[in-house]
């Protein structure tokens, strides 16, 4: 594949713009929504979340458990812990448009009949706890800003977060956070929470693997291996690898805290958000790690 040049690469990262061909359905559905007037967002990623048409301003603030419980479908995500929706916040006027549904992580009541190990109980409760702070820090932050966006009389905003379980087994879940912020022109970044169900504990990456293993150097030559036959199989996709040009922009290897999970074939996916390893307009991107290349070296 032939590389563009580097003042038109530059120019494509420093612009934040709507994805064209490889937009994610929350970002198709913004724009629909707009061009109709009833500015309107279903994300659908591996399930749909209907919304309910909002006319007016309504702000639910942090509920009790119980009304979160009535509040959700409570999906549950481990044989130990369940999600429901915490807090809701839905904003909707001809330049603004919110729709936020902030997750609880929940230890289910009857944990102790399920597990006899007290530790085990105290960890995961304390994982959760730590998880739910952590997105709420992060939601507040996105509601925080549009709101002082609402204050401006000129411009229009978007936000939305969503959350999707992306695997469910006996030994561990893991929940996605999808966020999404617009101002003229959209970004999306996604985080993601695995908590070890026989531990408690929260993994990180390098716990799927024999200690000592260099996993980074694997997965990561796995993924520039994958990023080569795209860029060769398409000439819109491009990642920053192997331009001179640009050398401290080009992979190298995957960070130890990098963001994962594991999917339902139980490969290792690695996941990158908007402008990490790509121009902006690729949206985020994520690479899944086939079984037999981590084979000799998974736990």
């Amino acid at each position: 594949m032939e590389h563009k040049n580097l003042e038109e690469l530059r120019k494509e990262y420093e612009t934040v713009s709507m994805p064209m061909e490889h937009v994610e359905k929350m970002k198709e559905e913004i724009m629909r929504g707009k061009r109709d007037g009833k500015r309107r967002m279903n994300v659908i990623i591996a399930a749909r979340w209907a919304a309910a048409a909002v006319a007016t301003f309504m702000i639910l603030p942090n509920t009790s458990a119980g009304v979160a419980h009535a509040m959700s479908s409570i999906p549950v995500i481990g044989r130990l812990v369940e999600a429901v929706t915490f807090r809701d916040y839905q904003y909707e006027d001809e330049r603004h448009y919110a729709d936020v549904e902030v997750p609880e992580l929940i230890v289910k009541e009857n944990v102790t009949a399920q597990t006899e190990d007290a530790e085990q109980e105290e960890t995961l409760q304390k994982t959760t706890e730590e998880i739910n702070r952590e997105i709420e820090e992060i939601t507040e932050q996105i509601i925080s800003e549009f709101q002082e966006g609402l204050k401006l009389e000129e411009g229009y905003q978007d936000i939305m977060v969503k959350h999707e379980v992306m695997r469910t087994t006996d030994l561990y879940f893991t929940l996605k956070l999808i966020c999404y912020q617009a101002s003229g022109s959209g970004a999306e970044w996604n985080y993601f929470y695995t908590i070890d169900l026989q531990t408690g504990e929260r993994m990180a990456l390098k716990d799927l693997f024999a200690e000592g293993a260099d996993y980074r150097t694997m997965i990561s030559d796995e993924i520039k291996k994958q990023m080569k036959e795209q860029m060769a199989g398409d000439e819109n996709v491009i990642y920053w690898l192997d331009n001179e040009e640009m050398e401290e922009w080009n992979f190298q290897q995957i960070p130890e805290d990098a963001s994962f999970y594991v999917n339902e074939n139980d490969d290792v996916v690695i996941a990158f958000n908007e402008g990490d390893v790509a121009p902006m307009y690729m949206g985020c991107v994520e690479f899944v790690i086939p079984k037999d290349v981590l084979q000799e070296i998974r736990k």
